[in-house]
């Protein structure tokens, strides 16, 4: 799904950042674009980030696996 529509951002991509390392809603700005011109997708693409973030934290690959594929 399309998070931020002014620079085609999607759930993936903000997953895929947060896989990578990103931790903050300014890194994920500066890797993917999302945020910077409207704003209107700065909450949802926060929430992403922080979820997507718990996931990895999980200590058993399985549940990470699983959860990553619900959502």
């Amino acid at each position: 799904m399309y998070v931020c529509i002014c620079n085609g951002v999607t759930d993936h991509d903000i997953r895929h950042a947060a896989e990578a390392g990103c931790k903050s809603m300014a890194e994920l700005t500066m890797r993917t674009g999302a945020g910077a011109n409207c704003g209107s997708c700065v909450d949802m693409a926060s929430e992403l980030l922080m979820q997507s973030r718990a996931v990895q934290a999980l200590p058993l690959p399985i549940l990470r696996h699983r959860l990553q594929h619900a959502a």
